[in-house]
């Protein structure tokens, strides 16, 4: 077993980071007081989807609550959520996680009871058939069964009528040509009520292997005997490693690309999307943070200031914008919800916007208070033991390296005006980005 140590900024105690000899990771972060996170992090996501089973990483997130050969399904949010747990998992593009955040307990017998529940859910889920439901035909209105494959397909069913998830969708699609980032992470009716059993045990066999999950483990506890513990309970019984796939990075748009669609909706949407850099290009991600607090996020930012609140025509009733980190290249996005009939408008303020940013310089007092709002989110990640162990999962597998965070406030520091209009330049040109536009339909 190999020992790492990662200073980790805002900690009393260095980061372990512990490689079994079968690949797993373990991580070990000291955070004082009686709350503890465990969490186990999967090395997928839609990153290792296909037109084929898109949605079956987020269709297996579900049914891993449905019960082990030790354990029926329900017993383990029931025992665990009795202890005052909060018991969770999430999907998206790069990984699937799941998490246990308690406290200790009398002698820490709480906190062994979630390292015991959680090991066992990860290692040994059996997918009960009567809990995943069969297989069926979309299109056949007869079949109105309630259990966990119809679950995971209304859920679709109800975000295809957001609003904001129709024109991020649109977007997102025509961003990319190939890579498997395309898709929506929640897949399809159609794949989900196709898929069978032997289909998700075969995907859960194929990628919950040994190097393709980190456990993290955040607060105050006997770091050699909860070692030892995981070491033993981690034991991926039937796994064999595959060769990790590897996909192409896209290149961005080379000319502006528009996309329409319409939906029931009383407002017109839009977004712009660009690909970015990788999210390891840890200087890069940061300039883009920057320019996001800089350009559009808060009441302060450029956006809000000039296109809702001095703006003498009503608009816009809202714009801002956001970066998104991604192993194979982060997007950055600016959305907006505006008035009908003014698309055109819209759109042209939004590029002139864009423009500004080179030709009205960043100033020196904008990215000194882009800075100390950096700092402070930064250092809010380091004040609760679910935030440490989100923050390191996001380094260990979407970074792939937690080294990168004993970088990371010396990199916020060395960033000039120069490097952001460098980064804007670089990935942030109107002739690079999609334009997706969300109308009424009567329009």
């Amino acid at each position: 077993m190999i020992k790492t140590l990662v200073k980790y900024p805002f900690l009393t105690r260095d980061v372990e980071i512990y490689e079994r000899d079968n690949g797993h990771r373990i991580v070990f972060a000291h955070k004082e007081g009686e709350m503890v996170n465990v969490s186990s992090w999967v090395n997928t996501g839609s990153i290792n989807e296909d037109d084929w089973n898109n949605g079956i990483s987020h269709f297996l997130e579900h049914l891993m609550f449905k019960g082990t050969n030790r354990f029926k399904v329900g017993e383990f949010d029931r025992m665990l959520e009795s202890k005052g747990a909060i018991v969770n998992a999430a999907t998206w593009k790069d990984y699937t996680f799941y998490y246990v955040t308690l406290p200790k307990g009398i002698d820490g017998k709480d906190f062994e009871l979630a390292l015991d529940l959680h090991a066992d859910m990860m290692m040994n889920p059996v997918f009960p058939s009567e809990e995943l439901g069969a297989p069926f035909d979309i299109n056949d209105p007869t079949v109105t069964d309630k259990r966990e494959r119809h679950v995971v397909i209304e859920e679709i069913r109800m975000r295809k009528d957001q609003a904001w998830t129709k024109v991020y969708n649109a977007c997102n699609f025509n961003m990319y040509t190939a890579h498997p980032y395309k898709r929506d992470v929640i897949g399809t009716p159609e794949i989900i009520s196709r898929l069978t059993r032997e289909d998700i045990d075969n995907y859960y066999r194929k990628f919950y292997t040994p190097k393709n999950v980190v456990t993290i483990v955040v607060g105050d506890f006997d770091h050699e005997k909860v070692l030892n513990t995981l070491c033993e309970k981690f034991d991926f019984p039937n796994r064999e490693e595959v060769t990790p796939r590897v996909n192409a990075q896209d290149k961005p748009v080379s000319s502006a690309k528009y996309v329409e669609s319409s939906g029931n909706v009383q407002t017109s949407y839009l977004m712009f999307g660009w690909l970015g850099p990788k999210a390891c290009d840890l200087k890069q991600s940061i300039c883009l943070d920057l320019i996001s607090l800089i350009f559009g996020d808060g009441t302060s930012s450029r956006l809000q200031q000039n296109l809702v609140e001095k703006l003498p025509e009503k608009i816009f009733n809202m714009v801002s914008s956001e970066h998104y980190q991604f192993k194979d290249g982060n997007n950055f996005f600016v959305q907006a919800n505006f008035n009908n009939g003014c698309k055109d408008k819209a759109i042209q303020l939004i590029k002139d916007e864009l423009a500004k940013l080179i030709t009205d310089k960043i100033s020196d007092e904008e990215l000194s208070k882009a800075k100390k709002r950096t700092k402070s989110r930064f250092a809010y990640m380091a004040e609760t033991v679910s935030e440490i162990g989100d923050t390191i999962g996001t380094f260990m597998i979407v970074c792939g390296n937690l080294k990168l965070i004993e970088e990371y406030l010396a990199d916020l520091d060395s960033i000039t005006v120069e490097d952001l209009e460098d980064t804007i330049k670089q990935y942030l040109s109107v002739d690079n980005a999609v334009i997706s536009v969300l109308l009424p339909e009567e329009q």
